[in-house]
């Protein structure tokens, strides 16, 4: 890249050498359009859970015919929205590689793909999954370094020491895998479960499944719902479906069964990996928002300020976490706003009042430092407008500290949510949840069905343990030097609170 070009704005550079990007950029799209089926489904998804909270809380508030009539005039667009969702091609679908199918007499696979066995149609299906997912997340590193070869004005930047060492960092990268892992199980649950959600927690009673009866010698139909109870683990006796086994209905269940109505726990931990997933990041984003706005106010103007989120901070934190959550489900067990996600939405905001002081208290320090630097000094005396000086001047330097306790603090909301539904709170039924198929099992640990609430326990730990793994390593990409007890010390406290 020659000197003239170097001082040239991005979109000059952009527009004299436009090839790389082009190309990179019809990669792109021609890799999103094979799931545009399931990114637009995913959208409308989004959009009905808001207009329905929205439409509740009108209805509530308001009241009258007219919000039920624009109620129903909205469900009817999404409606019809989800059916050209529904139409659009997704390459990563059940359609296009089906797992469920019976088995004749000579041994033959019907209605699988090409007459592979369940087991092995399932497999084949979320290896090309997750071929697609990281296959997708490699391209956009490989936009990244396009960037940063042919576009970025700099030749190196601080970012650039950070990503070395978090590719040199082993400990970061295995919580990368297990986030990544976790994240694909989520956004592709109606891809990798080897059951439809409607089959398995929602609407079993009017999908029916095709069998082969031995005795009539013929294919059969039968209900699903009647084929998950014969199905479900009950701990003893002949009747219990394992990790890795068939059902006598030919179909294959990778974690097994549950207790009745006998689910299938991969279906279920899958479906319920989007629950945690989205209260958590709801959650901690909540809490960043929180705690980043709180910190620059702050060290900003100190004095009172400060010491009046000291004592709020110190005030939540004081009270049990757990006290806090269970004060608030009953609160608004039978208000409208705790029946959005059957609870989910207000569960994330809870855990985000509950979770700010921590990573308020993480960044303060930081956000003083920052605050009595000569820059900051230099844009009050030009007159600087107070918000612009702390977004630009001072907020750049936090956000590293918010990413890592941010990261590790998520592993704490989805243990905290777990938790709570293990107990029998939280997210309502018929909605899934990691921490509810673990009460479900917990009388059958002793028992061959000891699978319900082992599998989803390693899974809780595993994916916990990812998350702070990854919040290491993110802290040693940024700071070198912060591998001491401090560090620890203030990832503890970020992360504890429930």
């Amino acid at each position: 890249m020659s000197e003239t070009t170097d001082v040239l704005p991005f979109t000059q550079r952009l527009r004299s050498n436009p090839r790389p990007a082009l190309l990179w950029v019809g990669v792109l799209l021609v890799l999103l359009a094979l799931e545009a089926g399931a990114i637009a489904s995913v959208a409308v998804t989004i959009v009905s859970g808001l207009a329905g909270a929205v439409a509740s809380g009108a209805a509530a508030v308001v009241g009258g015919p007219v919000v039920p009539s624009i109620g129903g005039a909205i469900d009817a667009a999404l409606t019809s929205a989800g059916q050209v969702a529904n139409g659009l091609p997704t390459l990563l679908s059940r359609d296009a590689i089906p797992n469920q199918g019976y088995q004749t007499p000579d041994g033959a696979w019907h209605g699988t793909f090409l007459g592979l066995e369940p087991k092995h149609a399932w497999l084949l299906r979320v290896v090309v999954v997750y071929a697609y997912m990281f296959g997708l997340l490699w391209w956009c590193w490989r936009g990244y370094r396009l960037y940063v070869r042919h576009y970025r004005f700099a030749d190196w930047t601080p970012r650039d020491d950070v990503v070395d060492r978090l590719r040199t960092h082993r400990w970061g990268q295995f919580g990368l895998v297990v986030v990544l892992l976790f994240v694909g199980m989520a956004l592709f649950a109606p891809a990798i479960s080897p059951m439809t959600a409607e089959q398995n927690l929602y609407n079993a009673a009017q999908h029916d499944i095709e069998y082969y009866d031995a005795d009539s010698e013929s294919v059969e139909k039968m209900s699903a719902f009647d084929a998950n109870l014969a199905s479900a683990s009950r701990g003893a006796g002949s009747v219990n479906v394992n990790p890795w086994q068939y059902d006598d209905f030919g179909r294959f269940h990778p974690f097994g069964t549950m207790t009745n109505p006998g689910q299938d726990l991969f279906t279920f931990m899958a479906y319920g990996a989007r629950v945690s997933l989205a209260i958590g990041l709801i959650a901690i984003g909540v809490s960043i928002v929180m705690a980043a706005g709180l910190s620059m106010l702050t060290a900003y103007y100190k004095g009172v300020i400060d010491l009046a989120v000291v004592f709020v901070s110190d005030s939540i934190q004081s009270l049990p976490g757990i006290l806090l959550l269970l004060l608030v489900s009953a609160t608004f067990q039978n208000h409208w706003f705790g029946q959005i996600y059957n609870g989910g939405l207000l569960l994330a905001l809870t855990f985000g009042v509950v979770y700010w002081p921590g990573l308020w208290r993480a960044v303060r320090g930081p956000a003083l430092q920052v605050a009595e630097q000569e820059w900051v000094d230099a844009a009050k005396s030009y007159g600087q407008r107070s918000a612009t000086t702390m977004r630009k001047h001072m907020l750049p330097y936090t956000v590293s500290y918010l990413l890592i306790y941010g990261s590790m603090s998520l592993g704490g909301v989805i243990i905290g949510v777990s938790g709570l539904s293990f107990l029998g709170l939280g997210i309502n039924p018929p909605i899934p949840e990691w921490g509810r198929a673990i009460a479900t099992g917990q009388d059958y640990v002793t028992t061959p069905a000891w699978h319900i609430s082992l599998l989803p326990g390693l899974l809780i730990v595993i994916v916990v343990t990812g998350f702070n793994a990854l919040g290491d390593g993110i802290r040693d990409a940024m700071d070198p030097e912060s591998e001491g007890e401090d560090a620890d010390a203030g990832a503890t406290a970020a992360g504890g609170g429930a």
